[in-house]
């Protein structure tokens, strides 16, 4: 399930709960970003299920896209422990990101 998220104070609580996020940043007259969101989720659920996702409609929340320095949609931001680890903008390949993600994911979740 993809979490919205309007509100500043609701995301950092979520970024302290949540081992592993993605923020996925959009807007709703973004057509790539209609496109793309069900392919990086179906990514998340298949290779990386401990990253929960966030959905952040800029329009709505232009103070948590400030906060975190976006300015393109689609905008992905990936944070463990809190901390940013990757950022994806605008023009990006779907195996370029899941490469990308697998190593620290491994390290963060290896048993």
């Amino acid at each position: 399930m993809i979490r919205q998220i309007t509100d500043v104070n609701e995301f950092s609580g979520f970024l302290e709960q949540e081992a592993a996020v993605l923020a996925y940043f959009s807007t709703v007259e973004c057509n790539v970003c209609k496109v793309l969101k069900p392919k990086v989720f179906e990514i998340l659920e298949k290779d990386f299920p401990k990253v929960k996702m966030v959905y952040v409609e800029i329009n709505q929340s232009p103070e948590l896209a400030a906060r975190y320095t976006v300015f393109a949609v689609p905008t992905l931001v990936v944070f463990f422990e809190g901390r940013e680890y990757i950022r994806k903008s605008r023009n990006f390949g779907l195996e370029e990101f899941r490469n990308e993600l697998r190593r620290p994911y491994e390290l963060m979740f290896s048993e």
